[in-house]
């Protein structure tokens, strides 16, 4: 297959446009929902929602017309910068062109009610409520598109193809019947079992259309996973299966996404659609309850299979059968037989630790890949990201990290301590909640560039709203680990070592907005490391994170 190519604006009226109209530059999640709408990959889409189609697919999961569509695809940007009527220019964050838009509507949506409807939860953990509630810019903008070039995409170009360029595809070698599979994670061999049965119950050709835009965070970067999933489909599914990578932004919807993705499957020449257990979900809330039932995707599909034409493959739960030395669904497990399975975290932890995936388990080409990725964590750059109270020791245990780290590794550690950033990269911010946002991002985004470049970034810094840290993360996980450290000491102890005398100011009254006083410290929900230094003893602190280092193959 040839691989997609760009319009080359050519004529001067579209040269006088790529002069005088304003630029947006995207986002990565709008960079690939562009990318979709360019190509057919969203059809019937022809550009980022209107209000009248974003308030009736939030509310009925179909566009106005009728035709169904169960997640909304919006273009945020800031308070008052995009007037409706206009046009403008959609460019990749380095600026280049990509597409023109024309704003038919601009509004500013109620974030609440659309994480409501969309996700079924406003929750916070939940990765597409947080997508959607701490975008950028107060406003949606709405309108068609129109090409002007597709997304720079330099790697893995064989294996990008546009809709029409894989159904031409299937077309030209007779498969009539296709049967897609969803991923964003590695091929084992229980996948390769499901996309195989699910082929001979549809008597259709394979597609394995796995997610190489945005999905869930801790995933297997996609680089790890493209460079395996070719090998696997060369070495065992070749015959089989098409393999095709698809650049699309997930929002973890579960139903809504699981009936979305078969739809963009069938854009891209799809009959038949796989449907996992908890399709899409992203995992568990903030009570510990999951999002979704592990069955309510399927639920979802097959209310709707009939309309949108995709008939779907509703994934069994198998496991491997030591007797018969074979993948087995449930129903087909008896009594008497040795059922084996290993958790993702145990894969983790089995490959950091050097220790051989059985071969029941996975391919060799999927498990060398996997170490190769591994290998490549433990080079790539890493954020240690203090935070807690005033007076809880963060900046005591962050130096005695910086120091150990100097001596028992040769990478370049960055110290980015919250008082010194204040006096230079973030001086002239003050202290309202917009400011210490803004002051935590700029952290992030000078970390980032430290593990982009394969260093080691320590920030302290208070960092009072999660929004902030999530952002933080955001930024370095890009290109590096992201480790969140929360330095819990309680604020009783805080305010005895109130050294500078701020929390007798701030009770006093003579200090306001002073964070746990006045002024709300959001505690991390989920940090990788949570240490107390109630009793004094940082030594003892700083061997808690450093031991995690080591066990996640930093040192």
């Amino acid at each position: 297959m040839e691989t997609p190519g760009d319009a080359t604006p050519a004529d001067a009226s579209m040269r006088e446009r790529l002069i005088s109209l304003p630029r947006i530059n995207l986002s990565d999640r709008a960079l690939c929902d562009l990318e979709l709408l360019l190509v057919g990959g969203f059809a019937p889409l022809r550009g980022f929602h209107t209000k009248e189609e974003y308030d009736s697919v939030v509310e009925r999961m179909r566009l106005p017309s009728g035709e169904l569509w169960p997640m909304p695809i919006t273009l945020s940007v800031p308070a008052g910068s995009v007037e409706a009527g206009s046009e403008v220019i959609l460019c990749d964050r380095f600026g280049n062109p990509l597409a023109f838009m024309e704003a038919r509507d601009v509004w500013q949506p109620d974030r609440s009610r659309e994480c409501a409807q969309v996700f079924g939860s406003e929750d916070p953990t939940h990765p597409g409520v947080r997508m959607v509630m701490r975008e950028e810019g107060e406003d949606y903008v709405g309108g068609p598109v129109e090409l002007i070039a597709l997304p720079a995409r330099h790697d893995f170009r064989d294996l990008r193809h546009t809709p029409e360029m894989l159904k031409s595809h299937f077309r030209e070698r007779g498969h009539e019947r296709v049967v897609a599979f969803q991923t964003r994670n590695p091929i084992h061999r229980a996948h390769a079992e499901l996309m195989r049965r699910a082929a001979r119950e549809a008597d259709a050709h394979i597609l394995i259309h796995p997610v190489v835009g945005l999905t869930k965070e801790g995933d297997i970067d996609y680089v790890t996973r493209t460079r395996a999933y070719r090998l696997v489909h060369q070495a065992h599914l070749k015959d089989e299966a098409t393999l095709s990578l698809l650049p699309l932004a997930m929002r973890m919807a579960g139903p809504r996404e699981a009936l979305w993705h078969a739809l963009i499957r069938k854009n891209y020449g799809a009959t038949h659609f796989i449907v996992g257990r908890d399709h899409a979900g992203p995992g568990k809330d903030a009570s510990g309850r999951e999002f979704y039932g592990p069955y309510d995707a399927h639920a979802m599909v097959r209310e709707y299979q009939d309309e949108i034409g995709v008939t779907p493959f509703l994934s069994p739960v198998i496991s491997y059968v030591a007797e018969e030395d074979r993948y087995l669904s449930e129903d087909e497990v008896k009594p008497h037989h040795t059922v084996q399975a290993i958790s993702g975290t145990e894969v983790r932890r089995m490959l950091r630790a050097g220790e051989e995936l059985p071969g029941w388990f996975s391919f060799p080409e999927t498990v060398h890949e996997l170490k190769r990725g591994i290998a490549r964590e433990g080079r790539q750059g890493v954020t240690l990201f203090f935070t807690g109270l005033s007076g809880a020791g963060k900046s005591t245990v962050a130096q005695i990290v910086h120091a150990r780290l100097t001596e028992a590794q040769d990478r370049a550690i960055t110290f980015l301590d919250g008082d010194v950033v204040r006096t230079h990269l973030s001086k002239g911010l003050g202290f309202s909640r917009d400011d210490r946002i803004a002051n935590v991002e700029r952290i992030g985004f000078v970390a980032a560039e430290v593990a982009r470049h394969g260093g080691i970034a320590i920030c302290s810094a208070i960092a009072p709203h999660a929004e902030a840290r999530e952002r933080a993360r955001e930024l370095v996980s890009t290109f590096g680990t992201f480790i969140e450290i929360y330095v819990a000491t309680p604020i009783e102890e805080c305010e005895k070592r109130d050294v500078k005398g701020l929390y007798q100011k701030a009770r006093a009254g003579k200090l306001t907005g002073f964070t746990g006083i006045d002024d709300p410290y959001e505690a991390p929900r989920d940090p990788e490391i949570t240490i107390d230094t109630t009793n004094g003893d940082a030594e003892a602190a700083a061997d808690i994170i450093l031991g995690y280092l080591a066990q996640r193959g930093f040192l």
